[in-house]
């Protein structure tokens, strides 16, 4: 789980929107995109997540990898 501090500065790097962790739901989402195809922003292949940072629009998700958040626009997931 990320520090609260830190969580409280990160942005979404297009948007700049605050970020949250993303809930059960929009992890469950993302994985389902995942699972019919969805690719990531940058057009890759998206792999299975079990943890990200949604902005406020929830319109992506980036991803945690070990704890660490990928908050490169290529890399997220969309959610709609």
């Amino acid at each position: 789980m990320l520090d609260a501090e830190l969580l409280k500065i990160l942005a979404d790097p297009k948007t700049k929107e605050p970020l949250h962790l993303a809930s059960p739901d929009e992890v469950s989402r993302a994985n389902a995109a995942i699972a019919k195809g969805t690719k990531t922003a940058g057009g890759e292949a998206a792999q299975p997540v079990t943890e990200g940072l949604v902005p406020q629009s929830g319109e992506r998700l980036y991803p945690i990898r070990d704890g660490i958040p990928v908050l490169l626009f290529d890399e997220s997931i969309p959610l709609r």
